[in-house]
């Protein structure tokens, strides 16, 4: 969920503090404002602050496929990229809505309080910021249950590898990225229950040398297939150039590295664009927590290459018919954290906000998670 900068702890505060996406009760609001009314085609302009580039073959890339959705409906788009995340967010919105821009999303969690501050200051504009817990009458959230994917993208990796030892190349040790890795274990164990997912972090985004060493570090280690939580294919490459192989992230990626790669939990954005875009047409627009998975198509796993196990496809066919029926969840007990102790009784399933603010490790992953 993403992006990003704060540690887990200072998060899980925050949210102790703030109005949680999910908390009980709170997940739509009413109108921005109430004499606000609904746009047209001719009259809407969308804005978005985006944290990389869009040519990045990650993260960002994956929203801009969905303001070009947006553009396809005939409403005008504009964006910034490569954003920091400082004040520099807030000059970008600003910027935006110079531009005439009346709806704006931002794509990265360290952007968040500059939403909401601009937010404050422009009531008519409606506004929506990706992987945060922060909103307003004005403001929504968004994010993808992406740990759905990353749970397939795991049972990949388990029936691959030989060497029972797989890497992680983690950005940040916040939720979002923690429970994606408890997901990716959690899919490895379940069909190889010997292999143990090691993980290092980088405290980066987007840096490809800094990926790419990472990467290489566990495959010195022994590990024979690298997974990531990266917006670059830095890892993917090295593990090609290792004789390994990879799953990557964020949008299919086949090309960058066809020896190495399985799969990859994909972003499909533009699901929540154009469904929001026009709640704003239809004038039903509601500050709202969109957290939506395999059900809507807001995310889903990348075509299975040859390099995969035979077996691979079918497996991830039966769990992923149950994921979308809803009749299995991957955060099913019974769940031991690292130490064995049980943090989820058999048969009980996560609330929605434990999974959001996971901030343990399960069995099976090598590593720890900064304080």
């Amino acid at each position: 969920m993403k992006k990003r900068v704060k540690p887990w702890a200072v998060l899980c505060l925050a949210l102790g503090i703030s109005v949680c996406a999910f908390a009980g009760g709170n997940r739509d609001k009413g109108p921005a404002t109430s004499g606000q009314s609904a746009g047209t085609t001719d009259t809407l302009k969308v804005g978005f602050v985006y944290i990389g580039a869009i040519n990045d073959e990650g993260y960002t890339q994956a929203h801009d496929k969905g303001r070009l959705a947006i553009e396809a409906l005939g409403i005008k788009t504009a964006y910034i990229e490569n954003v920091a995340e400082n004040a520099d967010c807030e000059k970008a919105i600003r910027d935006l809505i110079d531009q005439g821009c009346n709806v704006i999303y931002t794509n990265s969690f360290g952007f968040m309080d500059w939403t909401i501050k601009v937010a404050a200051d422009n009531p008519s504009v409606y506004f929506g910021h990706c992987s945060g817990y922060k909103r307003a009458d004005n403001v929504s959230t968004f994010f993808g249950k992406i740990y759905q994917a990353r749970y397939l993208s795991g049972i990949a990796a388990g029936l691959k590898t030989t060497a029972n030892h797989i890497g992680y190349v983690a950005a940040m040790p916040i939720p979002e990225v923690i429970r994606g890795i408890n997901a990716f274990t959690l899919g490895v164990q379940s069909v190889n229950p010997d292999a143990s997912v090691e993980v290092i972090w980088t405290n980066t985004w987007y840096d490809p040398s800094v990926e790419k060493q990472a990467a290489l570090e566990l495959l010195n280690k022994g590990c024979d297939v690298i997974a990531q939580h990266q917006d670059t294919t830095a890892p993917q490459i090295a593990a090609q150039e290792r004789g390994a192989f990879a799953v990557g992230y964020n949008v299919p990626t086949a090309s960058a590295a066809p020896r190495a790669y399985l799969t990859a939990p994909l972003f499909h954005w533009e699901v929540f664009y154009v469904d929001d875009v026009k709640s704003i047409q239809a004038g039903t627009w509601k500050s709202r927590a969109y957290w939506e998975g395999f059900s809507n198509g807001t995310v889903s796993l990348d075509a299975l290459t040859g390099n995969n196990a035979p077996e691979t496809a079918a497996k991830i066919a039966e769990v992923q018919t149950q994921i979308t029926a809803g009749t299995f969840d991957p955060f099913t007990g019974p769940l031991t954290d690292q130490g064995g102790t049980v943090k989820v009784a058999s048969g009980v399933t996560m609330s929605e906000d434990e999974i959001w603010n996971m901030n343990w490790f399960v069995q099976g992953v090598i590593g720890t998670i900064p304080q």
